[in-house]
C-alpha cells in the first residue's frame, strides 16, 4: 500500500466528503450475519463509524497512524496499523470494506487475505467516488486544474478512480451493483445512490482540494500550493455564501466464498 495522507491527516479527517446511508443499505441488503466487519484502509474512521452502528465490531486497519490518530473512536471499534496482511482469524469476517482506497492496495496480497478472513457467503464492497461537479463555469477551471495543473502530479493509480473501479481485477461472485440512477432496495422503496451531494462554502471546496494526493505532491515539489490560484479563479464564479456539490459515486459487490449447495 502507499501512504500519501499521513502528512495533512488532519485536513484530510475535516475536509473529504462521507458517503449517503443509502449506499450502506444496499450493501446491507446482501450480508448475512452482522457479527464482524472489516474496513481496510479505513484512514480517518469514516466507514467504521457507520459500520458500527449495524455491526457488532469493527476491525479498522490503515498504515497511516496519523491517519488512525485522526479517527472516531468507539469501543466496538478496534483500529490496527496494517496493510493487505493482517492477523485476523480465519473464517471470521461478514464484511470486508475498502472506500475510496483500494486504487492503493497490492491488489494480489491483498485479494489472497481477503479470501482467507472471509467467512463462507461473506461480503466484499469496494466503493468510491469520482471527480466532483458544482456549475458548468465552475467544473471547467476545476476540470482543467485536475488534468492540466496537478494532472503529472498524480499517482499512476488514480486512473482506477477514473474508470470507477470497473478495470480493477474482481474475483468474486459479483452482485450488480445500482446504475447511476434509481436504487432499488424493495418494491416500495426507491432512492437515488447515483452521486454524493453535499453544500459547501468555497472554504470548504479549498480545504477539500488541498487533500488530493497530487496537490500534496505538487507542493512538497514546488513549495507552493496550486489550489489558492485556482480558488482566486473560481471566487467571481460563486454566487452565494454555498452552493451545491456532487461526486458521483460508484460501488463494487460481491460474494467472496460462496457456500456450496448441498
Amino acid at each position: 500500500m502507499i501512504d500519501l495522507f499521513s502528512s495533512h491527516s488532519q485536513q484530510y479527517a475535516e475536509f473529504r466528503p462521507t458517503y449517503p446511508q443509502i449506499l450502506y443499505d444496499f450493501i446491507y441488503s446482501h450480508v448475512r450475519s452482522f457479527e464482524i466487519a472489516w474496513d481496510a484502509g479505513t484512514g480517518n474512521g469514516q466507514a467504521a463509524r457507520v459500520l458500527s452502528q449495524r455491526f457488532k465490531k469493527v476491525l479498522a486497519t490503515d498504515i497511516s497512524r496519523k491517519q488512525l490518530e485522526q479517527a472516531f473512536k468507539k469501543d466496538s471499534i478496534f483500529y490496527s496499523v496494517a496493510g493487505e496482511k493482517t492477523e485476523f482469524a480465519n473464517d471470521s469476517i461478514d464484511l470486508i470494506t475498502v472506500s475510496q482506497a483500494i486504487h492503493w492496495f497490492d491488489l494480489d496480497k491483498f485479494y489472497l487475505e481477503v479470501k482467507r478472513v472471509a467467512k463462507p457467503d461473506a461480503l466484499f464492497a469496494v466503493w468510491g467516488y469520482g471527480l466532483l461537479r458544482i456549475d458548468p463555469a465552475i467544473d471547467l477551471l476545476i476540470t482543467d486544474f485536475y488534468k492540466n495543473v496537478v494532472g503529472p502530479y498524480w499517482n499512476k493509480q488514480r486512473k482506477l478512480i477514473d474508470e470507477a473501479y470497473q478495470t480493477i481485477p474482481f474475483p468474486f461472485n459479483e452482485i450488480k451493483a445500482p446504475e447511476f440512477g434509481p436504487l432499488v432496495l424493495t418494491e416500495e422503496l426507491e432512492m437515488p445512490c447515483s452521486e454524493i451531494s453535499l453544500t459547501w462554502t468555497i472554504d470548504q471546496l479549498e480545504g477539500y482540494l488541498t487533500t488530493w494526493s497530487a496537490v500534496q505532491k505538487y507542493i512538497q515539489t514546488n513549495r507552493v500550493n496550486p489550489v489558492k490560484a485556482l480558488i482566486n479563479q473560481i471566487a467571481p464564479l460563486w454566487k452565494g455564501q454555498s452552493l451545491p456539490v456532487n461526486f458521483p459515486l460508484f460501488l463494487r459487490l460481491g460474494r467472496v466464498n460462496p457456500r456450496k449447495a448441498t
